[in-house]
């Protein structure tokens, strides 16, 4: 499994990227400073996107016609894509997917987040 983690901070704000992820991945509880996603929007983005995918449920997706499936969990400040056998240019798309909403990516594997901060 690889893990995809995105959110976004509140203007001016910066914290520790591997607390929020912690907070993120065992609480599930708010988090002062990073703004409300629209998650709804991002999920129907997903599907789209994926459309060709089998949707196994409201939150994963299995690729019938090669390699990969991933499953996404969400709390109103956060997207966390848990990406199974997926290929780089998938979990690509997510990536790109999730910038298109100002979300840079968290990898928890690394660990690195990948936005303006960082450049």
């Amino acid at each position: 499994m690889y893990e995809l983690v995105f959110w976004k901070y509140l203007e001016g704000i910066y914290l520790n990227h591997h607390l929020v992820y912690e907070t993120i991945t065992e609480e599930q509880a708010e988090i002062e400073g990073l703004e409300e996603l629209p998650v709804q929007v991002i999920l129907n983005r997903i599907a789209s996107v994926f459309s060709k995918w089998e949707k196994v449920d409201e939150k994963s997706w299995k690729n019938n016609n090669g390699v990969g499936a991933f499953h996404i969990r969400t709390t109103p400040q956060s997207i966390k894509i848990d990406c199974y056998g997926t290929e780089g240019k998938t979990m690509d798309s997510l990536v790109n997917i999730m910038d298109e909403f100002k979300c840079p990516l968290y990898d928890p594997q690394v660990p690195e987040r990948y936005d303006e901060m960082n450049e």
